[in-house]
């Protein structure tokens, strides 16, 4: 008899079992995977680490978080500075000073400020309807239909005049020429990897690849006394009530015989022609000498059943509908469902631990 079974060897399944390991309890981890790490698993290929399911930049002011992550893995002193490429011409996001020189010339904050307040006047909509209302009335013309328009509208599958204006509350403006992309105090990327980080987390505990939880779970519910579920919420209850939405990624990764491609980590393409959203390049996120370099081109799409669900759709209909499946999990005696898939909620990787650590507190104390 295990104390707990966690269903799921991604971040959230491997947090959850090194807090248990480092309490003495007994665990057992289930994988339908033939591998560990989830969506942030890696692959070194080349002397170069390889984001399988797209780059992942580690980001947190959580102190907390940051300490639990580099117990298991040391971060390097990566900054995200993504580039926009928008008709061979190339743009700094997040937008900022260096954006704005780029389209209009302006050189001072003040400048610039009056250049957006001026469009934003001339596109303002009193009670935005749908998305591209909205956006207009934030930051007006030019950074919309350049920087934003054919960006959201392969995201998402659909016109920005056919997504809601919820979607966006807000798009951040900076008036510095500082192109971090991220506010918070601490970022960067595992020097050995991420697979690395989630196989330190496991060792020591018993994993079991190539399981599939619902499809054992008669013969698996009863060895241990709580199961933490971290798979799909809606999937485990036989989609009773429907099925959740999610949109996906389709990777194309590809071995070039160049020392570098692109000369950054991170290029999104920003117009709607252009069929990828974004193309990465592995080498830049944790640079070691390699004569080759991979990079990938991620297709933003429909999740289709053998796909891996990435980002939950959290309009009104599918936020009811998890209302009703998670009623239902809190009757799920002994079965706590978390993470992504398990609270229907995108999660970042500091998210992700510090879920982990008030599940784990919340349960042992």
């Amino acid at each position: 008899m295990y104390d707990y079974l966690i269903v799921g060897a991604g971040l959230f399944g491997a947090s959850f079992a090194a807090l248990c390991k480092k309490k003495g309890l007994n665990v057992l981890v289930v994988e339908k995977m033939d591998k560990v790490g989830g969506a942030i698993r890696s692959e070194r290929k080349d002397n170069i680490d390889v984001h399988l399911y797209g780059p992942h930049i580690f980001h947190t002011s959580d102190r907390e978080a940051l300490d639990f992550f580099q117990e298991y893995g040391w971060l390097n002193n990566f900054i995200n500075c993504p580039l926009a490429n928008y008709k061979g011409k190339l743009y700094h996001m997040p937008f900022n000073m260096n954006t704005f020189y780029a389209l209009w010339g302006t050189k001072t904050p003040a400048e610039a400020r009056a250049k957006i307040e001026e469009q934003k006047r001339e596109c303002a909509v009193p009670e935005p309807k749908n998305l591209e209302e909205q956006a207009l009335s934030l930051v007006g013309r030019d950074v919309f239909e350049i920087l934003v328009k054919g960006y959201t509208e392969k995201q998402w599958g659909r016109d920005c005049k056919d997504l809601p204006a919820s979607i966006i509350k807000r798009l951040p403006l900076r008036f510095t020429y500082n192109n971090n992309y991220f506010n918070d105090i601490y970022q960067g990327v595992p020097y050995d990897g991420y697979t690395q980080v989630i196989e330190n987390m496991l060792e020591g505990v018993t994993v079991k690849l190539g399981v599939d939880y619902l499809e054992n779970r008669e013969s698996l519910r009863g060895m241990a006394k709580r199961i933490i579920y971290t798979g799909e919420i809606d999937k485990y209850f036989d989609y009773c009530y429907g099925k959740l939405s999610y949109r996906t990624l389709r990777f194309e990764t590809e071995r070039l015989e160049m020392e570098d491609f692109q000369g950054n980590a991170v290029v999104n393409y920003t117009e709607r022609e252009v069929p990828y959203t974004r193309i990465a390049e592995h080498k830049h996120f944790n640079p070691r000498p390699s004569p080759v370099t991979y990079i990938t081109r991620e297709y933003s799409k429909e999740f289709e059943p053998g796909d891996m669900p990435l980002y939950p759709v959290q309009d009104n209909v599918n936020l009811s509908l998890y209302s009703m499946y998670k009623e239902k999990a809190a009757r799920e005696e002994g079965v706590f469902f978390c993470g992504r898939l398990g609270q229907y909620k995108y999660f970042d990787m500091d998210d992700t631990i510090i879920e982990a650590l008030k599940a784990f507190r919340e349960l042992e104390g």
